[in-house]
């Protein structure tokens, strides 16, 4: 791979930006050609990183997704085939890398261009994304070291709900923990971003600014209330293991089982961590899969499918309803992330019998995923909006480009 960096101005349009998602064993990338829009040239996604068999899925544009096996041992790794292969493409010209960071902490409340200062920063909320934060800020140094002159933009998962007022942010507990940043933080910022910016596009500010609340469900899964264009409750807290019933997140449990898991043979950090990040959830109440799509189809055959898909409904009605409370009243309600977007049963299961808040689902529009499954002129209005987190974070790092005065690099390549 070549290291070698070569300094230039920005002076026009267009120029290149490649976006880095990296997860606790997963690295998500795209490369943004920026004109008088957004153009997204390449994607693809690195997983299964810290095991011998590691995947590497990449598409060109709108081609066809090619898959490559590989060895991906860490995140360095990843970061160094991923590179090699971009290095392959031509008119490769790079001005500026934007990084999802899960965490900002209170101090963040913008997107900020990598500085020594902000990585000495990262390193202190360590302890709050442990899962997270070290893989990121690694990528952060890796590309340092070998573009040192490539600006770099760091984009807060956490920075949309610092909005929240201050009864929302705190938890009951003794103030001396709150003062060391133990506190309800949020997350899905970057995908709630984008979604009112679509909403936005497609309904009007006056919509915007109205009383919403979103529902990223996917694999990670959390709702949000949205007044005035703003973050003011949310269901993940301190780390984005709270909340909803997720995947193979447990979301939000009653202390006292930690204390019996602690009693009962988790005798640490670590081994708790794992059955509540990645034993529990719809996997394990299922103990089949923690793929929505993936259980539906089990439903038929499997009475524990049936009783995980339930229980995820079912919680995500309770906080639903709660976040109404929040808002005092609903204007509209927004699916989105993998299961909101594509699963018309799992929408219809979490809306069922709430027409007492106004909520009623047109049949036909949600089968088809219709922008609108609400039926016609209803208030309040249920829609579907596709997210789309790189497509934020290449905004912002796009504004963060065009705001900074320091010259932006392109690394030489050589095809």
């Amino acid at each position: 791979m070549s290291n070698t960096p070569l300094p230039q101005k920005l002076t026009s349009l267009p120029y290149q930006l490649l976006v880095l998602n990296s997860g606790s064993s997963s690295l998500k990338f795209a490369l943004y050609v920026i004109g008088d829009r957004e153009e997204l040239w390449l994607s693809g996604k690195l997983t299964r990183i810290g095991l011998t068999d590691g995947h590497f899925t990449r598409t060109v544009g709108a081609h066809q997704t090619q898959m490559i096996h590989c060895n991906l041992p860490d995140h360095t790794t990843a970061l160094t085939v991923l590179f090699d292969w971009l290095h392959e493409q031509p008119d490769l010209r790079l001005n500026a890398v934007g990084h999802r960071l899960v965490h900002g902490g209170s101090l963040y409340k913008t997107p900020q261009p990598v500085t020594p200062r902000l990585i000495a920063d990262l390193r202190l909320l360590i302890p709050f994304a442990p899962d997270h934060l070290p893989a990121e800020i690694g990528l952060i140094e890796a590309i340092g070291g070998l573009y040192p002159d490539l600006l770099q933009v760091a984009c807060f998962d956490t920075a949309f709900h610092q909005t929240m007022p201050e009864v929302a942010k705190r938890l009951p507990i003794p103030r001396h923990l709150a003062d060391e940043g133990v506190a309800r933080y949020g997350f899905h910022g970057l995908s709630y971003e984008y979604v009112m910016s679509q909403l936005a596009e497609k309904a009007g500010w006056a919509t915007a600014n109205g009383r919403l609340l979103l529902a990223h469900l996917g694999n990670g899964a959390s709702m949000t209330a949205v007044r005035q264009g703003e973050s003011i409750d949310t269901t993940m807290g301190f780390t984005p293991a709270g909340g909803l019933m997720m995947g193979t997140r447990s979301g939000d449990l009653d202390p006292g089982v930690l204390l019996y898991l602690l009693a009962h043979g988790y005798a640490d950090a670590a081994a708790l961590s794992h059955l509540l990040n990645d034993e529990s959830g719809l996997t394990g109440v299922s103990d089949i899969s923690s793929d929505m799509e993936e259980l539906l189809e089990q439903v038929p055959h499997s009475p524990h499918a049936a009783e995980a898909i339930d229980l995820f409904c079912y919680l995500a009605r309770k906080q639903l309803g709660g976040l109404i409370m929040v808002l005092n009243g609903l204007d509209t309600l927004v699916f989105t992330g993998g299961i909101g977007e594509n699963s018309p049963a799992i929408r219809a299961a979490i809306c069922k019998n709430l027409d007492f808040f106004g909520i009623v689902i047109d049949p036909q529009r949600n089968e088809a995923n219709a922008e609108i499954i609400s039926p016609e002129g209803h208030k309040p209005e249920v829609r579907v909006i596709p997210t789309n987190e790189e497509r934020m974070i290449a905004c912002h790092t796009r504004q963060v480009l065009m705001a900074t005065t320091q010259p932006v690099s392109e690394p030489m390549v050589t095809n």
